[in-house]
């Protein structure tokens, strides 16, 4: 991917009174300093705001080497594909706004969301992966659809590998879901085997929109256990081996769900 060179901060602090403004802003800016010199990255500048809620974002100007970017096309009947975070912020910070998530699950989801994919990344790269993306707004199904649309492949995802973050069953078993899930869902065409699948419990978290969520690659079969253990060396507990690339077919659907009967 690409190194990140410089940004610039764009900030919105509540209104208040001008030293509690200050201090916020400072605050703001010393935990966004602490991540972007961990980067390499430079803050040159930006603009600041009051408004109604605290927000914070970033314009990030990077450069990046045409031999090492790794994109959605490129995987290989045969690969195995690895995600190294777990789904579920969504239905969380969904149930967190309806008071009904517990803190311990917040926080696991907080942790997750607050590691960089940078050294997931290079790992990756290392390991020969053959396509990545990062996993976000569109769910791991709509992120998983590109790929394989990009590729000219079809693919197998075992439900019963995917990693959950904490809670998160428990909040779909309530019934709560993100106000994206259901634009998500329309995806579910391109699952041949819906009908069966739809019953397992992880189902509905393949839809899930994440923030800040993990990658999701291919990787040579053979490479697959060593980069799978050097992620979780390196910090990934939760990289889990999540499926395989197949052959393109006749069929309209590209991805076929598995699991192991109860």
């Amino acid at each position: 991917g690409a190194e990140a060179q410089t940004a610039l901060a764009i900030a919105i602090v509540p209104y208040g009174l001008e030293a509690k403004v200050e201090t916020s802003l400072r605050e703001m800016m010393a935990g966004a300093l602490d991540i972007l010199n961990e980067a390499g990255a430079t803050l040159v500048g930006g603009h600041t705001s009051e408004g109604p809620e605290l927000a914070l974002g970033f314009s990030v100007n990077g450069l990046a080497d045409r031999a090492t970017i790794l994109h959605k096309r490129g995987m290989v009947a045969g690969d195995v594909l690895i995600l190294t975070k777990s789904l579920g912020t969504g239905t969380l910070f969904a149930a967190d706004m309806q008071q009904k998530a517990k803190g311990r699950w917040i926080e696991g989801a907080l942790k997750s969301m607050v590691q960089s994919n940078r050294l997931a990344a290079q790992c990756l790269f290392n390991h020969g992966a053959t396509a990545c993306t990062d996993v976000t707004g569109f769910g791991l199904l709509g992120h998983l659809v590109e790929m394989t649309k990009a590729s000219g492949v079809d693919v197998e995802i075992d439900l019963d590998s995917v990693p959950i973050l904490d809670g998160a069953l428990e909040t779909v078993r309530l019934g709560i879901l993100s106000s994206l899930q259901p634009a998500n869902v329309r995806l579910r065409r391109a699952i041949r085997n819906q009908d069966v699948a739809r019953n397992h419990e992880c189902y509905p978290l393949i839809f899930d929109p994440q923030t800040s969520g993990g990658l999701l690659a291919s990787l040579p079969p053979e490479q697959a256990q060593l980069c799978l253990q050097a992620l979780r060396d390196i910090g990934y507990g939760q990289a889990a081996i999540v499926g395989r690339v197949t052959t393109e077919s006749d069929h309209l659907e590209p991805v076929t769900l598995i699991s192991q009967p109860n």
